[in-house]
């Protein structure tokens, strides 16, 4: 089978006519009719089904066909891929990443990257909402994976919704609140503000008792999530992990999950690059291993 076969199959499928199929790939009717009886003669199977109306390809022919296109695009692809390299012998690829993107996608899609591009600078940089916002559109970072502001990213970045990441509420195991159901018990507890003000990290973003408007009480404040593990175990304090974060981490420094009854929030996780730059090659492939991490990360959270 040859590569013009599956584009002689593909333009069938397109055009539903041998003539016209013949006139998009240039070649002559009876050469494409005889490729096409080769290609069944290979396969065993009829391939196209002729019609008063033309032609339309068999159940066989449109299993074939789907592989087929698959098949080209990534040839395409790897035309593309390869001609970039000769000309950027050397490059590199800036990302910024939020810790919950860094955990759960991070490997994966470094590793997927680093098969295909080994030749590619991959340079990472750990990201604090909302600063990465700032550096994309100052163009330190190709991209930024993390939360959005409420306010949203503005027109000159484009944002790709990711996955949402769950939250926990956590306190050191002898927290004298460790034990507690209920998010409205823990209102006059001490927490710590993981993060800016507003932010995913913010216990007032939390709705303790929507019959009382009281504010829990900020007693510590904390910029990185690797300081408030290094704090959380020392402190009677209460926090705000990513679900994913705490899970990696959060055992190990003899931190627990309150078993609240409460529902809460999540935080979507979004790509994020500049409108007005289209994408390195390189840059846009990464961006598809974290998208294809990002897919495997949904099917693992349950329903």
């Amino acid at each position: 089978m040859r590569l013009q076969h599956l584009h002689l199959l593909l333009a069938i499928a397109q055009t539903g006519s041998l003539r016209a199929s013949a006139q998009v790939l240039n070649v002559t009717q009876p050469a494409l009719t005889k490729a096409l009886r080769q290609l069944e003669e290979e396969f065993g199977a009829a391939l196209v089904l002729r019609t008063p109306k033309g032609v339309r390809l068999t159940p066989a022919g449109e299993l074939l066909a789907a592989r087929a296109g698959t098949a080209v695009r990534e040839l395409e692809r790897a035309r593309e891929e390869v001609a970039w390299h000769l000309r950027h012998a050397e490059a590199q690829v800036t990302v910024g990443l939020s810790p919950v993107a860094a955990i759960l996608l991070a490997p994966g899609a470094v590793a997927r990257f680093g098969a295909r591009w080994p030749q590619v600078r991959l340079r990472v940089r750990d990201t604090l909402y909302p600063r990465a916002l700032e550096q994309v559109r100052a163009g330190e970072l190709d991209l930024a994976l993390g939360p959005l502001p409420t306010e949203g990213a503005g027109r000159a970045l484009l944002v790709l919704p990711l996955f949402d990441s769950q939250i926990v509420i956590a306190a050191r195991r002898s927290h004298p609140l460790a034990r507690v159901k209920t998010l409205a018990r823990l209102v006059d507890a001490d927490w710590v503000l993981t993060g800016p003000a507003g932010g995913p990290g913010d216990p007032r973003n939390l709705r303790f008792d929507p019959a009382e408007d009281r504010t829990p009480q900020v007693r510590l404040e904390c910029e990185s999530f690797a300081t408030l593990l290094a704090l959380m175990p020392r402190l009677d304090v209460i926090g705000i992990m990513p679900k994913g974060f705490f899970e990696r981490y959060g055992p190990a420094m003899d931190l627990i999950q309150l078993p609240l009854a409460d529902a809460l929030p999540s935080t979507t996780i979004h790509a994020l690059y500049r409108a007005d730059t289209p994408l390195t090659l390189p840059a846009q492939r990464l961006l598809e291993a974290f998208i294809a991490e990002a897919a495997a990360q949904r099917n693992l959270v349950p329903r």
